[in-house]
């Protein structure tokens, strides 16, 4: 049985001067299976290559121009291989030495074989090579293939970042005797983490962070749903736990097993500076006061989309001036060093309490430029934040 026969039907092309050795050639191919084309010089078999596929080529070395050096054969190899590097070279020779196998085979030759040829071992020949070249042209379309839709996929997800990024407050809220200021640092193109502020009446603002379980893509996408629905819910009439519990209902129909997102939301007016939050599973916010102590922000209830029934707690705090309130996802605190050491909560507490005396940009400036020192620069998780600073 043909091991090619369950493949295409294989194209060889024959090249020798010898009308003799031609016909005993194509003969011999075609009663395996072969279809043949022949050429008799090196300039028909170039013309034969730029015009159609071959699976192989069968090639002598020696032209009516030279019939024991073997250089017209040698220069043809080079030629064939600047038209096509991946086509199969067989050469055959009645001159063959060691030094011209040599560089017959530098030159790009698969095998060499001399006339005169035994029937078996040329046809087992031509099918090692066929099925190699077969093989090597096929990872080269899935590689070129692999690299375009790479390349797509890159261009897609630039395309998304900038579609995400409009999904962020381009400024945040001027508001009288508060300063806002936000950092947003995915880890990959695209982020999971979220940050929001928005004016709910005359004299409240809303600021909401939040965390979607996961990264990339996927978690963008949920983000972007959750981001449609907090919009949607959020008012002035609207407690900071109406607004997680009506989230979370929302969520739990909407997103995927084994996925959540936590969310810390929180209302200020901004006549009396009280901030009412509620915080569902998120990083607990935390409030440093002028004289260095720190409050952790922690009422309010589970995750958003992991239980149907969840209910939400919410808490009141008075803010007073000097106070800095910094929120926070999990990708400044679990980002990790050289040597596998988290920078942990601990550190950005103390850095936040020791540095509280700078302005709401530059302490946030501050604290994200020690988080890249320490990982430098490399952050495994989205990273995303909002200081508060009341003048």
């Amino acid at each position: 049985m043909n091991p090619l026969a369950a493949a295409p039907i294989a194209r060889t092309l024959i090249a020798d001067d010898q009308p003799d050795v031609l016909a005993a050639l194509r003969l011999l191919l075609k009663s395996a299976g072969y279809q043949t084309e022949a050429a008799t010089s090196p300039a028909a078999v170039l013309e034969a290559i730029k015009r159609q596929k071959f699976d192989v080529v069968l090639m002598d070395l020696n032209y009516a121009r030279d019939t024991t050096s073997g250089d017209e054969g040698l220069d043809l190899i080079s030629r064939i291989r600047a038209v096509d590097n991946v086509l199969p070279i067989v050469v055959m020779t009645a001159w063959g030495s060691v030094d011209l196998a040599v560089e017959s085979m530098r030159r790009g030759v698969r095998d060499f074989v001399q006339k005169p040829w035994d029937n078996s071992r040329l046809l087992q020949t031509l099918r090692t090579q066929i099925e190699e070249g077969r093989a090597k042209r096929l990872r080269r379309r899935r590689s070129l293939e692999t690299r375009l839709q790479s390349r797509e996929m890159q261009s897609q997800l630039a395309e998304a970042r900038i579609i995400q990024e409009g999904l962020l407050p381009k400024s945040l809220p001027t508001l009288n005797g508060v300063e806002l200021a936000s950092a947003w640092h995915p880890a990959t193109a695209v982020s999971g983490d979220y940050l929001s502020s928005f004016s709910v009446s005359s004299d409240c603002v809303a600021l909401c962070v939040a965390d979607v379980a996961g990264k990339g893509l996927p978690a963008a996408l949920l983000m972007a749903n959750m981001q449609s629905i907090l919009q949607s819910v959020a008012s002035d009439v609207v407690e900071p736990s109406e607004v997680c519990l009506r989230l979370n209902e929302m969520m739990c129909a909407n997103i995927p097993e084994n996925k959540f997102i936590t969310c810390f939301y929180a209302v200020l007016n901004t006549e009396n500076k009280k901030l009412t939050f509620t915080n569902a599973g998120h990083n607990y916010p935390a409030l440093v006061r002028a004289d260095g102590t720190c409050l952790r922000l922690t009422e309010g209830g589970h995750v958003l989309g992991a239980f149907e029934e969840s209910t939400y707690a919410q808490g009141e705090v008075q803010l007073r001036p000097g106070d800095r309130l910094l929120m926070f996802t999990d990708g400044f605190t679990e980002t990790t060093n050289v040597d596998g050491e988290e920078f942990g909560e601990s550190r950005l507490l103390d850095l936040l309490t020791r540095e509280r005396w700078r302005d709401a940009r530059d302490l946030q400036q501050e604290l994200l430029r020690r988080v890249s020192e320490f990982n430098d620069g490399e952050f495994e998780d989205d990273a995303t934040s909002i200081l508060l600073a009341v003048q």
